[in-house]
């Protein structure tokens, strides 16, 4: 059975960092394969969107709202993701999920989802 944690989710403000983790169990995020894992994030009244993607391999990919700010990366000895996220702003209160087995940016593709941190930030 797999199973996605996510923790580090708490209020903070404006211009102030938070360090995301995401414990996978029943999958390993180390397999080099067609498939990603992935940061999204839901606000309250928005649909669900994609914040950084990671491939088997380390490559990563951001949103052009986070990119430069966030830096998603991951341990395979833990088989843990991270998303570190610097210079918050108030736009980023949302809360996040991370996600395995998927193709890039196409959150419908994913077949296993955490239960969601909340990141409350402001001003």
């Amino acid at each position: 059975q797999v199973q996605l944690v996510e923790s580090g989710g708490a209020s903070v403000q404006a211009g102030g960092s938070l360090s995301l983790s995401c414990t996978v169990s029943g999958y390993t995020v180390s397999t080099i394969d067609a498939y990603w894992t992935g940061w999204f994030r839901q606000a309250p009244g928005k649909e669900r969107e994609g914040v950084a993607i990671i491939y088997g391999d380390g490559t990563t990919r951001y949103s052009d709202s986070v990119k430069d700010r966030f830096t998603a990366s991951k341990d395979n000895s833990k088989n843990t993701l991270y998303l570190q996220m610097n210079s918050l702003q108030v736009e980023d209160t949302a809360m996040y999920y991370c996600a395995a087995k998927g193709f890039g940016w196409s959150m419908s593709s994913y077949n296993y989802w955490g239960q969601g941190t909340q990141v409350t930030v402001s001003s």
